[in-house]
């Protein structure tokens, strides 16, 4: 009897660790697209609605999927502290506490922190420029994380679960 029981919970472990690295693969893709979009929203702000920057962060954050709305709103809280803080300081500290809650990666992040660099720092064509290329950026990553998921995430699954299962099989 417990020896039955001993295998369940082993190979239910298993099979859980498994599914939580598949959940990873399956996340960035997701994040991405959520990020490209918000970038999407940040340009309209800027250019169309000719919204100061605090004010058009804090409608990103407001529209965006809530998986990366902190990432703008706190941005524009950081940017509202009255601190002196410039907008690019804002933006990394923002970055930094998003990433660490966040399934993308360094070379994902690396894109983000280009972004931080032009916000507020030139007029509204040129912000426009910058965010049209790293949303070209997101969309190349988009794909290669879409691509490494569909090769991962059934993967990690079963390999979690039949890895289990052949510790079961080695310890009987």
């Amino acid at each position: 009897m417990f020896e039955v029981a001993g295998a369940l919970i082993l190979i239910g472990s298993a099979g859980a660790l498994g599914l939580l690295v598949a959940r990873d693969y399956a996340r960035r893709p997701y994040e991405l697209r959520a990020v490209h979009s918000a970038l999407n929203l940040l340009e309209t702000e800027i250019v169309y609605a000719a919204a100061p920057l605090a004010e058009a962060l804090e409608q990103v954050g407001a529209r965006a999927e809530k998986c990366v709305s902190g990432l703008f709103l706190k941005a524009r809280a950081e940017l509202g502290a009255g601190a002196g803080t410039t907008a690019q300081e804002a933006w990394e500290c923002a970055l930094t506490q998003y990433q660490a809650n966040s399934h993308l990666r360094p070379e994902d992040v690396v894109v983000l922190e280009g972004v931080g660099k032009v916000l507020g720092t030139s007029d509204r064509q040129d912000q426009a420029r910058h965010l049209r290329a790293a949303r070209e950026r997101l969309h190349a990553l988009t794909q290669k994380a879409e691509d490494e998921a569909r090769r991962n995430v059934r993967l990690w699954a079963y390999l979690g679960f039949f890895g289990g299962c052949a510790a079961v099989l080695i310890l009987v």
